[in-house]
């Protein structure tokens, strides 16, 4: 079981997760509560993004043993898990996956293969285009929307702007976790931010997603009449986006973990708590 949840990196269920609570909650303001769905919206973003990084551990397993960064300490490359019975882990968790929307409503069934083709299909993207980045930040960014139409059925602007908050964030933060591979990914021909435009220009981006990041959140505030616990978690949200930008530079990636994992969990905890308890009090 240790093994697995290495392979999944479980902890980094923790980026998105509070997103997914808040799409839930929101939805809870205009449809009804039940526990039930609660607990399939959590079963759904924990096997989705136990089916996306476990897939990418898979096809990117050649890759990964010839990475000095992570030839030893990812587990299909050292030996710890075997390439088939990772593969075979995607299935079952996929189908769980599926399955479990089919309890929630017929749209969140509908549009479930949807969903596995985009945060699957985000590990082939590094092998032919530098956007891989945003499509990993689209498929983290179908919490917030997902958890909202389990409740409610139906689409609305206040979660369609979580989720784009959620993919300028992720992408942002994924640009500065990838300036680590950036001589490597250029020798083995894979497309990155950093490859393509470099790590200087690479950071700026990343910056500039951030804004979108701090302008999409602004947005949600203001058209959902949110009150004081939104904005003081937004704020500690920023300024924690802001951190973590002084901590990298171009020429100096080692803080890159604190940077990537601890600020954006500790960012994503803070902001849906203060979130929920802003919808929940009003």
């Amino acid at each position: 079981m240790r093994k697995y949840l290495s392979l999944i990196k479980f902890s980094h269920t923790i980026f998105a997760m509070p997103f997914a609570l808040i799409g839930f909650f929101l939805a809870t303001k205009s449809y009804e509560f039940e526990w039930i769905t609660i607990i399939y919206v959590v079963l759904c973003m924990v096997f989705a993004r136990s089916a996306a990084m476990a897939f990418n551990r898979f096809i990117d397993r050649d890759i990964d043993s010839t990475n000095p960064r992570t030839a030893a300490i990812r587990e299909i490359p050292n030996g710890s898990i075997k390439a088939n019975s990772a593969l075979l882990f995607v299935i079952i968790i996929s189908l769980l996956f599926i399955a479990t929307t089919y309890f929630i409503n017929s749209l969140c069934f509908a549009l479930s293969p949807i969903a596995l083709i985009t945060i699957l299909g985000y590990s082939y993207t590094k092998r032919f285009t530098a956007l891989c980045h945003l499509v990993l930040g689209l498929g983290l960014s179908l919490a917030p929307i997902g958890a909202y139409l389990a409740v409610s059925g139906e689409f609305n602007i206040i979660p369609l702007l979580f989720s784009a908050a959620v993919l300028f964030w992720v992408s942002g933060f994924d640009i500065i976790y990838s300036l680590q591979d950036e001589e490597f990914d250029k020798a083995q021909e894979l497309h990155s931010i950093p490859v393509f435009i470099g790590k200087r220009n690479a950071l700026t981006l990343s910056t500039l997603l951030h804004f979108l990041t701090f302008s999409a959140l602004s947005i949600a505030g203001s058209l959902g009449e949110f009150g004081l616990y939104y904005w003081i978690g937004f704020w500690i949200f920023s300024a924690l986006l802001v951190y973590q930008h002084t901590l990298v530079k171009h020429n100096d990636l080692s803080k890159v973990n604190l940077a990537f994992f601890t600020t954006n969990g500790i960012a994503s905890i803070i902001f849906g708590t203060f979130v929920i308890a802003d919808i929940l009090l009003k």
